[in-house]
């Protein structure tokens, strides 16, 4: 496999292509979500294995950690990587660059003055290089780039739908039906008043789940003050000033937030940045925080996804490349361990080709 000898267009092309060779093939499975608009409903497929081949100890995965080891390749895939996000963009009309730099001339840098805690201390992880930044998610291009990106990841995993609000309705809508469904079911149709977004970055997934629960008090959390800067100049943007979603510099793993004080914790596209230990630690500090008959949900990628069984060799090792913790990641029995900490109504659905939402609650006693 001489990826060294592959350049970023053809890199681009072969997302392309393996995208779209899969995306009429979606067979019945698991359960029933909206497609798209409230319209029909559709059955995400399930692949054979437990997890990709390309994750955990198998041959095929070290081979990827071999090459991914060898620093003239790293930062040739760490390129290709972060152009098929641009290219995937730029294919469905979403203006990166143009959004990219709206953030970078604005007044955003003054936001990130007043929200930042100058006593966090990172975890050892977090000072990775995420997808494709030197500096991880500690920096302004990072979170400038953060919402194009999201845009981008959104319309990969439904190549087929019109527009990206099309694809939204199908990956986020599915995500936040799992939710109320679960919390409807094992929590006695409680009304959910307090929302936290652990990991809300810049305040994607946040402003979703305010949609979904316009009543609700919903906190964001992250631990970039970049991301959280850009969240909190948009919500203010949007509102005229105003701030309808209260931004907190904090981690996930410790939030210092008061015990039994929210009635649904999400946490969305987080735990694939990972390691075992902070899955767990996060677990444990979303049970201390919801209340009896709370619901906690996670959405990121399935191990059992097909698509993600299936990718190609050049669009697996891209991905490893820019997350260091996925092998850890799809080897953590998420639903065993949301167990461990306590919860029960575990379940597990695919709410899209790529993703599956896990919710859980809090017991009663």
């Amino acid at each position: 496999m001489a990826l060294s000898s592959i350049s970023k267009l053809n890199w681009a092309a072969a997302t392309n292509k393996s995208i779209h060779h899969h995306s009429d093939s979606y067979f019945k499975k698991r359960i029933r979500m909206q497609s798209s608009g409230g319209g029909l409903a559709a059955e995400y497929e399930e692949g054979q294995l437990e997890r990709p081949k390309w994750t955990g100890e198998t041959p095929l995965s070290r081979l990827v950690g071999a090459l991914i080891s060898f620093k003239p390749l790293y930062s040739l895939l760490k390129l290709g990587a972060r152009q098929v996000l641009i290219s995937t963009a730029e294919k469905t009309s979403i203006p990166w660059r143009d959004m990219t730099n709206e953030i970078l001339d604005s007044d955003v840098y003054k936001e990130k003055d007043a929200i930042e805690d100058s006593s966090i201390v990172y975890p050892d992880y977090y000072l990775n290089p995420f997808h494709a930044y030197d500096e991880g998610n500690l920096s302004w291009l990072a979170a400038a780039e953060a919402e194009a990106a999201t845009m981008s990841m959104v319309r990969r995993a439904i190549p087929n739908a019109s527009s990206l609000d099309e694809a939204n309705q199908i990956v986020r809508g599915n995500w936040l039906q799992a939710i109320e469904t679960h919390h409807n079911q094992y929590s006695g149709y409680s009304s959910i008043h307090d929302i936290l977004d652990i990991g809300c970055s810049v305040g994607v997934s946040t402003r979703f789940i305010l949609d979904k629960f316009p009543s609700a008090k919903v906190t964001g959390l992250d631990l970039s003050p970049y991301f959280l800067a850009v969240a909190q100049y948009n919500d203010k943007r949007r509102n005229q000033g105003k701030e309808k979603v209260k931004w907190i510099h904090g981690n996930g793993e410790n939030t210092g937030l008061p015990s039994k004080s929210f009635d649904l914790v999400s946490i969305a596209y987080v735990f694939h940045e990972c390691p075992e230990r902070a899955i767990k630690n996060m677990a444990k500090e979303a049970f201390r925080l919801l209340r009896p008959g709370g619901t906690f949900a996670v959405t990121d990628n399935s191990p059992k996804s097909k698509i993600l069984q299936e990718l190609s060799p050049v669009l697996f090792t891209l991905m490893k490349s820019t997350e260091p913790f996925l092998d850890e990641y799809y080897l953590t029995d998420l639903e065993a361990t949301l167990e461990l900490v306590g919860f029960v109504n575990v379940q597990t659905v695919l709410t899209d080709p790529r993703h599956r939402t896990v919710t859980a609650t809090v017991p009663y006693s």
